[in-house]
């Protein structure tokens, strides 16, 4: 069965996956992933150790398990696709925890 992950994300990099550009995951694999799962990438801020409160969803298309191709035991990366584009004026209301915009 699916599971859901929810993971911190740099903000360099958590833009990138949420602009289409970063469509893969390299990570620690201490959670049992699986293709078909769904991650929630947090925005976090490392200095403050804060969450931004942005978030983008996508599921894992694809997985390459460590142990091969240079990648050490205990690691994967994961395809998690392009996903679709949240307009910001959306992203924005749906973190607001309603999901409804308001202009």
């Amino acid at each position: 069965m699916p599971e859901t992950h929810e993971l911190k994300t740099r903000p360099p990099f958590f833009r990138d996956v949420q602009d289409g550009i970063k469509t893969f995951e390299y990570r620690k694999n201490d959670r049992g992933f699986k293709v078909g799962d769904t991650l929630i990438l947090r925005e976090w801020l490392p200095k403050t150790g804060d969450y931004t409160g942005t978030t983008v969803t996508r599921k894992i298309t694809y997985m390459v398990e460590g142990g091969q191709f240079g990648i050490p035991e205990g690691y994967c990366i994961l395809g998690i696709g392009a996903g679709p584009k949240t307009p910001p004026y959306l992203d924005a209301a749906l973190n607001e925890g309603d999901g409804v915009y308001r202009p």
